[in-house]
Parts: structure tokens; C-alpha cells; sequence
């Protein structure tokens, strides 16, 4: 992690749910690094990384959720495949409400659950073409 004290902190309470959903190891596979930046949040390929701003990580189950979305499409680009728009993004949402759903699961923590059910349903109502 490289960022500010509060955004280090915050990756970190990510980064433990992540953990709780038994996500940890595919997600270390595929991003190196999280960076704090003050723009748009992203995957930065090439530097095998994600660039996060503040906003992205102020929810750790929202954060959690984005990281493991980042890093199927990281993963995604590095076997080759289009990775990005269309059907590739909705496959990385798919991704991220299975991780969501997996932490609701495994999860002890009342407020946890009570957030991962609401993104869930919130993804779960994107349509795409």
C-alpha cells in the first residue's frame, strides 16, 4: 500500500475482509500494489496495481468488492482476454457479487452482512446489454 495513513488504514480493513472471504491468495496473485491517488480509481495493468482514491475505499465492503473486481480483470488481462466493456464487465461484476456474496457467508459481523447484501442487490440490478 502506498497512501496516506487514513487511506492505508482503510485498505487494510479491506484487505481483512478479503481475507474473511477466503479471497486473499487469488487476490495476491494478481495486484502487487494499491496506491492512493487523487483521481478516477482504476487498474493500472502495467504496474500490476490499483490506483485508489479516497471515496473508493471509504466503505471496506464496497472497497473489498472493487479490489476483487480489479483483480479478475487483471487476471482477465494477463490470460489474454478482452478485459474491459461490454461482456467483459459484466463477467468482473458477476466476480464482484460472488465475492460479496462468499463474505456475507463467512462473515460474523451483523453490519458486514447487512452491507454486502445491499451491494449485492444494487449489482445485481445494472443491467447490461
Amino acid at each position: 500500500m502506498k497512501g496516506s495513513p487514513e487511506f492505508n488504514l482503510k485498505v487494510k480493513k479491506a484487505l481483512s475482509l478479503i481475507k474473511t472471504a477466503k479471497y486473499y491468495d487469488f487476490f495476491r496473485t494478481y495486484i502487487k500494489e494499491i496506491k492512493e491517488i487523487s483521481g478516477f480509481s482504476q487498474l493500472r495493468e502495467s504496474e500490476v496495481a490499483i490506483w485508489a482514491n479516497m471515496y473508493t475505499v471509504a466503505d471496506p465492503v464496497d472497497a473489498a468488492s472493487f479490489f476483487i473486481q480489479k483483480a479478475y480483470q487483471m487476471m482477465e488481462y494477463l490470460e489474454g482476454k478482452l478485459y474491459y466493456g461490454g461482456e467483459a464487465e459484466k463477467r468482473s461484476v458477476e466476480r464482484r457479487v460472488e465475492f460479496l456474496e462468499e463474505l456475507r457467508k463467512r462473515s460474523n459481523n451483523k453490519d458486514v452482512k447487512k452491507r454486502c447484501k445491499e451491494y449485492i442487490k444494487r449489482w445485481r440490478e445494472i443491467p447490461y446489454p
